[in-house]
C-alpha cells in the first residue's frame, strides 16, 4: 500500500467534506462520495441518464403529489450507518421541504427512496450494485431503486435489515415490464420507456 493510499484509508469524514466542498467549488465535472472508507468519484452524467431521472421525476409527481424527487445528484446524504459515509444519489424521494435548513450533507431522515442510474464505467458494479444497497439500508432508507442500464433491468431493494447489512427484499424486472415500488413509496412504474435510454 502506498503512503497516499494508506493516508486516504485513514481519512475522517470531516477531511472528506472539506475536499468535496473545495472540488465542488472548482469544477462541475465530478462529484465526490465517501463510501466504505474510500473516496468515490462520480463523473458527469450523460443525456440518457438525465432522461431516466426526468422520467422518474415526472412519474412520481403524477402519482404522489405529496412528495418530491430531488434529482441531479446535488443532494448529499449522510449514510452514517455504513462506515460514516457520504453519498450523492442520482435522486432522492422525500416530502416536499424535507431538507430545508440542512447543509451540504443532509440527514437521511424522511427519505423514502434513493435512486441510482448506472453509468458506463468500471466502478458501477462495486458502487451501485454492491456498496450502495448496504449504505442506504444502513442509513434506514426504506427503498433503493437501481436503474441498471448495462443489464437492461430495474431492481427495487426494500426492507432495510440493520443486522444483515443490506435490504431483506429485492425484485428485478427487465426494461419493458411493470414494477411496483413497495410502501412507503407505493408507485407503479411501467419501464418500457427505459429501452430508449440505453446504448
Amino acid at each position: 500500500m502506498t503512503v497516499m493510499a494508506e493516508r486516504m484509508s485513514q481519512m475522517t469524514v470531516e477531511e472528506f467534506e472539506k475536499i468535496a466542498k473545495f472540488a465542488a467549488a472548482e469544477s462541475d465535472a465530478v462529484g465526490f462520495e465517501f463510501i466504505d472508507g474510500r473516496i468515490e468519484v462520480k463523473g458527469v452524467t450523460d443525456g440518457d441518464h438525465s432522461e431516466i431521472v426526468r422520467w422518474l421525476q415526472k412519474r412520481c409527481m403524477q402519482t404522489r403529489a405529496d412528495l418530491w424527487l430531488y434529482a441531479g445528484g446535488e443532494l448529499g446524504l449522510k449514510v452514517e450507518g455504513y462506515r460514516k459515509g457520504r453519498a450523492k444519489p442520482d435522486a432522492v424521494l422525500a416530502a416536499d421541504g424535507n431538507f430545508a435548513g440542512q447543509g451540504d450533507w443532509a440527514s437521511p431522515q424522511g427519505v423514502l427512496m434513493t435512486v441510482e442510474v448506472t453509468s458506463y464505467d468500471s466502478d458501477t458494479d462495486r458502487r451501485d450494485r454492491k456498496e450502495k444497497p448496504v449504505a442506504y439500508a444502513g442509513a434506514g432508507i426504506p427503498v433503493y431503486l437501481l436503474v441498471d442500464r448495462e443489464a437492461g433491468a430495474v431492481t427495487v431493494f426494500s426492507a432495510p435489515d440493520p443486522e444483515g447489512g443490506g435490504y431483506r427484499d429485492s425484485h428485478t424486472v427487465k426494461f419493458g415490464e411493470v414494477l411496483m415500488l413497495p410502501d412507503p413509496v407505493g408507485i407503479e412504474l411501467d419501464t418500457e420507456v427505459l429501452q430508449n435510454y440505453v446504448r
